[in-house]
């Protein structure tokens, strides 16, 4: 490869492969795909970006286990679940 040059059609990125997809859920991923404009590998692709980049529910516990101190009264408790909520 010359130099100060990319050559990226050799560049390729990890590969997912899923069987025994149910029929029914393939159609349904695919109907999505659809509905965005996307191919079925861009619309899973995107999807399994947005999934890993959240916390998984036993990180989201294990850093509420490793909280200390500080007391919130109930109402405070409310508005914060609201205001999260609201954030979705």
């Amino acid at each position: 490869m010359p130099s100060g040059r990319g050559c990226y059609h050799n560049v390729s990125m990890a590969n997912v492969l899923v069987r025994d997809v149910p029929d029914d859920v393939h159609a349904e991923l695919q109907h999505r795909a659809e509905q965005r404009g996307q191919s079925l590998q861009q619309y899973l692709s995107g999807e399994l970006r947005r999934l890993a980049a959240k916390p998984s529910l036993d990180d989201v516990l294990d850093g509420i286990g490793r909280r200390r101190g500080g007391r919130v009264g109930f109402q405070q408790a409310v508005d914060d679940l609201a205001s999260g909520r609201e954030r979705r």
